[in-house]
């Protein structure tokens, strides 16, 4: 048998991309690392959290010199037992982290905002800087969010969630779709994808939404078939995993224990198609997207 002559059916399932921001259309001819900078006080991962101007210019400088290519910026914590945050509050804190990262940044690299609320995303596109929807509820949270995002013409991430950050992972049961949850996930998600379609949104990005209405176990089955996703809607898929309860629980580990394991998920998320992995370590996930694209050239 040449072994040569072999190839691994999960690898290069990752395709090019494009995005239109503000008017203009970004290529993506590898995969994206997203940054991530929390504007809250409890986040699951303490190491994330910055509150202050000054600490988030800090965080945004240490991820430039890392190698981030996106950031994604966020005010509401959604885990299970977080404080509820006003409309007012988390706008107040999205403009101070947006104007710090800008700061910082310049004005060309792409940032989403973390949302589930059409009236904050709004305030963000429009007057904060932010030029991308990402919205962890999927549009269930605020029936005003797809028209939001049709009306301000930005690129959505639509991610994949059954009820609340509070009562999700009460709402694991996919015994509807023979317990396969990348079906569900697929099945769940098209129906949205398909009315943001109707309503003019060419650019959605789709987040399977790992941790979210999920068991571990169902995460890992839907890592494992990843690829099927980006295929079912032609979409670039984006990965959350970064030192989440999957990688916790399987290890016996607390989040900041648990680099190591994220970043063998990246690796597997990689060559399983993922355009943008969204993480809190930005240099340990570059050097997996390097290994990768020296292992397996076209990726």
């Amino acid at each position: 048998m040449c072994v040569t002559s072999q190839k691994l059916s999960i690898v290069t399932h990752f395709q090019p991309f494009s995005i239109n921001i503000r008017g203009k259309l970004h290529h993506f001819g590898r995969p994206q690392i997203m940054g991530i900078v929390n504007i809250t006080p409890d986040s699951f991962f303490s190491g994330s959290r910055t509150m202050a101007s000054d600490d988030i210019k800090t965080r945004v400088e240490q991820m430039l010199m890392q190698g981030v290519d996106m950031f994604d910026i966020g005010a509401y914590s959604s885990r299970p037992g977080a404080d509820d945050v006003s409309e007012s509050e988390e706008c107040r804190r999205l403009h101070i982290g947006l104007e710090a990262l800008r700061q910082v940044a310049g004005n060309d690299i792409p940032v989403s905002v973390d949302t589930f609320r059409a009236k904050v995303a709004h305030e963000a596109i429009s007057n904060m800087g932010a030029d991308i929807i990402n919205d962890i509820s999927g549009g269930n949270l605020d029936s005003e969010m797809f028209a939001t995002v049709a009306a301000l013409k930005s690129p959505y991430i639509l991610m994949h969630m059954r009820g609340t950050p509070a009562t999700m992972q009460q709402l694991c049961d996919y015994s509807a779709f023979q317990n396969d949850i990348t079906a569900g996930v697929i099945s769940e998600l098209s129906g949205k994808i398909a009315t943001l379609r109707q309503m003019g949104v060419s650019d959605v990005i789709v987040d399977p939404g790992f941790g979210f209405s999920k068991t571990m176990e169902q995460n890992y089955s839907l890592m494992k078939n990843l690829h099927f996703i980006s295929e079912a809607f032609n979409a670039p898929v984006l990965v959350g995993v970064s030192r989440k309860s999957m990688v916790c629980k399987a290890l016996n580990l607390t989040p900041a224990e648990a680099l190591n394991g994220t970043t063998s998920l990246h690796t597997i998320a990689l060559m399983q198609g993922a355009a943008i992995l969204r993480v809190h370590d930005v240099a340990e996930a570059r050097q997996a997207l390097t290994i990768v694209q020296h292992t397996y050239s076209s990726i």
